[in-house]
Order: structure tokens, then C-alpha cells, then sequence
């Protein structure tokens, strides 16, 4: 699995539009506890969906993008933050060490 960089609003429309899954994790490339938890999901992503797209916002480079992903899912903006959209709507939104893989998964069974 790899990350697409999430470095346009137009890139955050469309996942807008996007049918099925994608995922957004929001990181602080300043903040340990990010890193960390960036870490701990990337350990276990290989359960992830094979064909669900995985976005990563740098919020140091597009703290824009950021505060828009908050307007548009209707989410309280943290960092780092972990989003996951379904047909346009965000059905879960995990923060610090509440990213989990396995709470993902389990929303999509």
C-alpha cells in the first residue's frame, strides 16, 4: 500500500464525489505523537481494502486543504487525524491514538 499526496482542493472535491471508500490521514510533520500514530496505522494497513484509495495531508504544506476537508466532511479539525469517507461522507473520524485500522475495518464490514 501507498500514500497519494492530497495537495489540491480539486483532489478534495473529487474524493468528495468519489463513490466506495477512501481514506484521509491528517499529519503534522512537526509532531511526534503524528509520526507516531502515522507509525501504528502503517503496521497494519495491509488489511486495508487492496482498492481503496489512502490520501495523505501533510498539514505543515496545506493547512488550506486541512481546514476545507473540516468545512466539506463536517468533522472538528485534529492533528493527526485519520477520515474516512464513504460516497462522499465522512462515516468515521479518528483522532491521536484512537487511529486504529482495526476500528476502520470494522466500520467497512
Amino acid at each position: 500500500m501507498e500514500w497519494k499526496p492530497l495537495e489540491t482542493t480539486a483532489q478534495l472535491e473529487a474524493i468528495k464525489e468519489q463513490k466506495g471508500y477512501s481514506l484521509i490521514f491528517k499529519h503534522s510533520t512537526r509532531c511526534s505523537i503524528s509520526m507516531m500514530a502515522k507509525r501504528r496505522f502503517e503496521l497494519d494497513w495491509e488489511n486495508l481494502p487492496d482498492d481503496m484509495p489512502l490520501y495523505f495531508l501533510d498539514l505543515i504544506k496545506h493547512r488550506e486543504i486541512s481546514n476545507m476537508a473540516a468545512t466539506i466532511f463536517d468533522v472538528y479539525h485534529e492533528s493527526p487525524q485519520l477520515l474516512l469517507i464513504k460516497d462522499g461522507e465522512c462515516i468515521l473520524d479518528q483522532s491521536h491514538g484512537g487511529i486504529s485500522v482495526d476500528e476502520t475495518l470494522s466500520v467497512i464490514a
